[in-house]
């Protein structure tokens, strides 16, 4: 009885320093993170002036904490689980795994059939349908609504892009209790912040023979460059810290 009183007392401080140390953010941490082109690693970043998001997040944060970045240009929610990008993320995830999870720019393609969903219906299942898969696997979901499109109209004033998705982000959170960053809000602030030319930097503005990797220039209002991606992760990494969450242990 002794033998087995000393095993149960082991298992617990056992458990107690791993949680300890957990809490503590000494204990690796691994992200996985699914969305579309705005969060996605783009090729030869030596020449490329175009970063997703997500590109740019690691510099913030410590060496216990590793990226898998997932996102793949032109998905939507029902296009990333069509085209078979979650079945090998799903695969990958382990018990204390984040899976951040940001779609609507294309969900919101109406004359595309493969890739847009309704907000209030396709758009809302799919979100919780990712939430809960996560959760099965002992993951913890993080849902994001899409960043902002530069959009300005000739007043100056900036427009919304994403209708109802960003909406039906935030209720999805609410209703399955999972953390989410408001991410249109905060990227519409940083838009007006460097105003209607100077939101330019934040985003794909090359006149022909510009840039090399570009040479025929490019006028993108929803990508980002260097700048706007590395911009964005500043400011989540800043609600990290707001929010109090887990993960703001991490960051440098």
């Amino acid at each position: 009885m002794k033998i087995y009183k000393t095993l149960f007392l082991v298992l617990i401080l056992a458990f107690g320093c791993k949680s300890a140390q957990t809490a503590d953010g000494n204990a690796p941490v691994v992200i996985y993170t699914i969305g579309d082109s705005t969060m996605a690693n783009k090729p030869n970043p030596d020449e490329n002036p175009e970063r997703g998001w997500v590109q740019t997040l690691g510099q913030f944060f410590n060496e216990k904490v590793t990226l898998k970045n997932h996102a793949v240009n032109g998905r939507s929610t029902r296009s990333f689980r069509d085209l078979k990008h979650w079945q090998p993320v799903l695969d990958s995830l382990r018990p204390g795994n984040y899976v951040f999870i940001q779609f609507g720019h294309n969900d919101g393609k109406e004359t595309d059939p493969t890739r847009y969903t309704n907000p209030q219906t396709a758009y809302r299942h799919n979100l919780i349908r990712y939430v809960e898969e996560s959760r099965a696997k002992g993951a913890i979901p993080i849902l994001f609504s899409s960043i902002a499109r530069r959009k300005f109209n000739e007043q100056g004033v900036l427009l919304d892009s994403h209708g109802n998705y960003t909406l039906i982000a935030r209720l999805v959170a609410q209703e399955m209790n999972v953390p989410f960053f408001d991410m249109q809000y905060f990227t519409e602030l940083l838009e007006e912040s460097y105003g209607v030319e100077g939101s330019k930097k934040l985003h794909l503005h090359f006149a022909p023979d510009e840039n090399a990797y570009i040479p025929k220039g490019i006028n993108d209002n929803t990508h980002l460059s260097v700048l706007g991606a590395t911009e964005i992760s500043k400011i989540f990494i800043k609600e990290l810290r707001e929010q109090k969450h887990p993960l703001a242990k991490y960051i440098k």
